[in-house]
């Protein structure tokens, strides 16, 4: 700010003026940066990419899913084999690596209690299965079973 020297009003308010001295500098500066860096982004780079063929379609890989059946005293059947709670964590860390992953579908009888459910699924997810689902059995006039997700 600057005060008015000599002015014969005879009011002392200063002159609201802004100095422009800065930001031209830092214009000029961000110019010369510009103009250094623009031919440098213009350099190119050839790169040899791989043709896809637009007909093919890869062919999606049919997992069948793990059926994991639990009764209402924790015995468990791994696709109507009984295993034990070791084999099972066995088998769901292998089947967690797979690619594709298949599904786990679980079936348990409706007097099971949930604490025994939660518990496979618990070590579902402690292996790493991500696909989880439980098979219900629905009423008298369906004859199978329905996946809920």
């Amino acid at each position: 700010m600057s005060m008015s020297v000599g002015d014969n009003t005879g009011s002392d308010v200063p002159k609201a003026e802004i100095n422009v001295t800065p930001l031209a500098d830092v214009m000029l500066v961000l110019l010369i940066i510009f103009m250094i860096t623009a031919p440098l982004m213009s350099h190119k780079v050839k790169v040899d990419l791989p043709r896809a063929n637009p007909d093919v379609k890869p062919s999606p890989v049919e997992v069948p899913p793990i059926d994991l059946a639990v009764e209402t005293d924790g015995t468990l059947y791994w696709n109507d084999n009984q295993i034990s709670d070791a084999v099972l964590s066995a088998r769901l860390r292998a089947a967690a690596t797979s690619q594709p992953q298949p599904e786990l579908n679980i079936r348990a009888d409706k007097t099971t209690q949930y604490k025994v459910i939660w518990k496979v699924m618990q070590e579902a997810k402690d292996a790493g299965m991500v696909h989880l689902g439980f098979i219900t059995q629905g009423n008298a006039k369906a004859a199978s079973g329905q996946v809920v997700h």
